[in-house]
């Protein structure tokens, strides 16, 4: 039986207080920011890794310079061998039950994740152990500097031996020790939850919070009624700011970058069956050439109508990012130069050719991300004029993974807080790991940095070699090295908010899964009487 459509609207609009004529205390705020998890609200899945997990805490928290701070754990130390993290947690933190967190929780949460498989990556963990109610120990089975980022972003649940412990169908009843607790999932349409009455940090202001589930162009109208307080718009959108709302910008480290297949094809295929290489773009000339030519600046003002920067690599700006790691201007005549060089000739059809096989590869993009698309279709006019016909190709992302995934330009997105993604977007050793070096890249000397930089000693020691894996001043994955990808823009996050709601100071945002921009939800203020 078809599921009734519920009036999501309607309902919301009679609850709001936010423009009526006699303005009272805010209780609820309305959010209408996507985000809508498929699997649930379930850390061991993935939940939480792409921001706040908002129903769960987490063992420490992320400043806004990145650097570890206290939560669930108030004091931590890693072992001199780099093998064992020991955390100390704080007493009075309770489950939304009113049940206590302990380390035994703890422990169960990160052997959980482990064998569970989901988005977290906990490989490097041999075993957790609670030593007592307030003591965990995280016993690694090889060094891994990364590892702290798990910390800080695996939402802990209930022990599955206790009382309301984890267990099948957690992700839809989530119970956990965060600032709210979940109410009601309408799912595909809205998300009720209200504040955790244990929650041991600060109280949030807002008792309620309606998370709605609507495409860009009900957002859009939802935002224009009075009926949001905080609504995700994409850029082209961007102007269209409502008279009673404001343009909140968050920046980001969510990117959109050309992937290059990096392998010539001669016949292989993935374990998926997907057929690897293509012999355009393995030629190191026309990766190249491709990052000369494109525009990046252009394609910030007309993909994303301004809110964004030009990219040059996968992290930049943050610390494990090198700054020199750019391409100034684009430079069309010293494209031209090296394709010459390389054998890759104009002819008459304007098309470069070499040795008979043209310039011509299929930039693919999931079909339905219009962003994506405008990207892929502007970048390939640029690349018109030099000879080198890439080919703009919607497809859907099972389509995708089946049959284009290793032997298209893929036009991906990625961001991350963590250099981890550094290491599985590089590494030989994740070729072909989903989407993550699905170009299969491979060169031992960016392998030896990121493998030391794994396992250095300090957060600062790792950042030299996540910058030499990008160009040691030999070689590197980078623009001025490989070239495995060609990455164009970074995007900012754009947001109407209600002109009485303060948001305080909006952290660096990743990739758009999730609600980054909930993860200061303790600052956020109702400024109107």
């Amino acid at each position: 039986m078809a599921k009734p459509t519920h009036p999501i609207l309607l309902g919301i609009a009679l609850s709001c207080l936010a423009i009526s004529g006699t303005v009272q205390a805010k209780e609820q705020l309305v959010l209408a920011i996507g985000g809508e998890p498929e699997q649930g609200f379930d850390p061991l899945l993935g939940w939480g890794q792409y921001g706040d997990p908002l129903f769960q805490s987490t063992l420490l928290s992320r400043g806004n310079d990145f650097s570890p701070q206290p939560a669930l754990a108030t004091a931590w130390e890693l072992s001199d061998d780099r093998l064992t993290w020991k955390l100390t947690l704080r007493e009075d933190a309770r489950f939304a039950d009113g049940s206590p967190l302990t380390a035994q929780d703890v422990a169960y949460t990160f052997n959980a994740a482990a064998q569970a498989g989901g988005r977290a990556d906990l490989s490097a963990l041999d075993n957790a152990v609670a030593v007592d109610d307030a003591t965990v120990t995280l016993h690694l089975h090889s060094p891994r500097i990364t590892f702290i980022n798990q910390l800080m972003t695996l939402g802990i649940v209930p022990n599955a031996e206790r009382d309301n412990g984890y267990g099948p169908g957690y992700g839809r009843y989530p119970l956990g020790s965060g600032p709210y607790q979940l109410v009601e999932w309408q799912e595909g349409e809205q998300l009720i939850v209200e504040r955790n009455p244990y929650f041991y940090g600060p109280v949030p202001e807002f008792e309620r919070l309606v998370f709605l589930f609507t495409g860009e162009d009900a957002t859009l109208s939802a935002a224009h009624a009075g009926q949001v307080d905080v609504a995700s718009v994409p850029p082209a959108l961007a102007e269209q700011v409502p008279a009673h709302m404001q343009r909140v910008v968050m920046k980001s480290v969510d990117n959109r970058g050309i992937l290059f297949p990096m392998q010539p094809a001669n016949g292989d295929h993935a374990a998926s069956g997907a057929p690897i290489g293509n012999d355009v773009t393995a030629d190191l000339a026309i990766r190249q050439a491709i990052n000369l030519a494109i525009d990046r600046e252009t394609l910030v003002d007309v993909a994303l109508n301004g809110f964004g920067r030009p990219a040059f690599g996968p992290a930049d700006g943050l610390p494990w990012s090198d700054p020199a790691e750019r391409i100034e201007a684009p430079n069309h005549a010293q494209a031209a130069a090296l394709l010459d060089a390389a054998g890759w000739l104009m002819q008459d059809d304007g098309v470069r050719y070499k040795q008979g096989l043209p310039a011509h590869f299929r930039i693919t993009y999931p079909a339905g991300d219009t962003t994506r698309q405008l990207l892929a279709e502007v970048s390939a006019a640029m690349l018109r004029p030099l000879g080198i016909v890439m080919e703009p190709t919607g497809r859907h992302w099972d389509d995708i993974q089946r049959h284009a995934l290793h032997q298209d330009a893929i036009m991906f997105g990625f961001g991350s807080h963590s250099p981890q993604e550094i290491f599985y977007l590089y590494h030989s050793q994740h070729a072909g790991n989903g989407f993550y070096n699905s170009g299969f890249y491979a060169n031992p000397d960016v392998d030896a940095h990121l493998d030391e930089a794994q396992a250095a000693s300090s957060l600062e020691q790792a950042n030299h070699f996540w910058q030499a894996a990008q160009w040691d001043g030999s070689t590197g994955y980078g623009v001025r090295g490989d070239n495995s990808w060609a990455w164009l823009v970074n995007l900012e996050h754009v947001y109407f908010t209600d002109t009485c709601l303060d948001v305080g100071e909006l952290g660096v945002a990743p990739h758009g899964h999730g609600w980054p921009i909930t993860a200061n939800l303790a600052e956020w203020r109702w400024t109107c009487d």
